[in-house]
């Protein structure tokens, strides 16, 4: 009886860890990171994505990230020649205009070997905690040394920031 015991308890024991264990990758990458990155003093709103290497990446592997446009039409593409030795991948879009707060951004992400067959795709969705409109509409700086842009501050004193009054409500 003992012994029957012993056999169902490890059993159920190796049915527990079976159920821990992950699933396994589909690809040779992990999404590490997904965010909008704001950069004020020239005035532009960016997608960065991170992959993580998790398993030898392919000679002539590229990276296809399609980004969400927010201020609609065609999504943005990126092509990326990705190196097998890179252990983190960093993926940044065009420069963007009408990113809204909390509405979630769509990006699709295939890694592709060196004959254009996909090696992984990766689907995801980025939210900004900010409204573009928290950026001017044109550079603060301009120049190799943060001169102040004339456009913006004027000889006057005063400041125009600019709206974008284009952006889709």
């Amino acid at each position: 009886m003992k012994t029957g015991m012993i056999v169902l308890m490890a059993a159920i024991a190796g049915l527990t860890l079976a159920g821990c264990q992950r699933e396994p990758e589909s690809g040779p990458t992990e999404l590490s990171g997904r965010l909008f990155v704001f950069n004020y003093r020239v005035a532009t709103a960016s997608y960065m994505i991170t992959l993580k290497k998790i398993a030898p990446i392919p000679e002539g592997t590229t990276a296809i990230a399609e980004f969400e446009n927010p201020a609609g039409g065609d999504p943005l593409v990126v092509r990326q020649k990705i190196f097998a030795f890179w252990d983190k991948i960093t993926l940044e879009s065009p420069d963007l205009r009408c990113v809204r707060k909390d509405r979630p951004y769509s990006v699709s992400i295939r890694l592709v070997d060196a004959s254009d067959k996909t090696i992984q795709t990766i689907k995801t969705e980025v939210k900004s905690d900010l409204d573009q409109t928290v950026l001017p509409t044109r550079p603060l700086v301009v120049g190799p040394v943060y001169t102040e842009n004339p456009e913006v501050f004027k000889a006057d004193g005063s400041v125009d920031y600019g709206h974008d009054s284009t952006c889709p409500a």
